[in-house]
This record gives structure tokens, C-alpha cells and sequence, in this order.
């Protein structure tokens, strides 16, 4: 179990009980998912920026994360559409 759905269970679900008067530990809202999401724009100039993005998301989920391509190519912003310019995570 990761550490922050047991700090949730050991912690937290407790305090919210005593607080707003739950009757029943099932009525206190659970933690389903969370979602980890990071735009690397500077990425575009250098590949090592999301190379470090991905190791950070890495360490702070356990998880590899996905890097994601543009969708649409913007030349104000110099975005082509198969430079990887984020990465996301979801972890449940």
C-alpha cells in the first residue's frame, strides 16, 4: 500500500470523522486516483530537461510516467507536433 493511502487511512479519515460528525467511517470521502502532470516547454530546445522531468515524476509516484506529444503544431510558440513536451502520470 503506497504511504500516502495509508497516512490517509491511519490519519486523516479519522480527523475527518471527529470533524464534520461522520457516523460510519464509509462516509468519508476515499482518495480514488491521483494525477501527476507536468509541461516541459523548455524541452523543446533540450531533451535532457525531460529526461530530468521523468526522473523526478519517477521519484515522486515510484511510477514511469508517459511523455506525451504536441496535438497541434503553433508556430508563435515554435511547437511541432512530434516534439515530447509533457509527461503525466496516474497512479491509484
Amino acid at each position: 500500500m503506497a504511504r500516502l493511502q495509508e497516512y490517509y487511512k491511519n490519519t486523516v479519515v479519522g480527523e475527518l470523522k471527529e470533524k464534520f460528525g461522520y457516523g460510519s467511517i464509509m462516509e468519508v470521502p476515499r482518495i480514488t486516483k491521483i494525477t501527476l502532470n507536468m509541461g516541459v516547454g523548455e524541452a523543446i530546445g533540450d531533451k535532457k530537461i525531460l529526461e530530468h522531468a521523468v526522473g523526478d515524476m519517477t521519484k515522486i509516484a515510484g511510477q514511469k510516467p508517459v511523455i506525451t506529444k504536441a496535438r497541434k503544431a503553433i508556430a508563435g510558440f515554435k511547437i511541432v507536433k512530434v516534439i515530447r513536451s509533457a509527461a503525466w502520470l496516474l497512479a491509484r
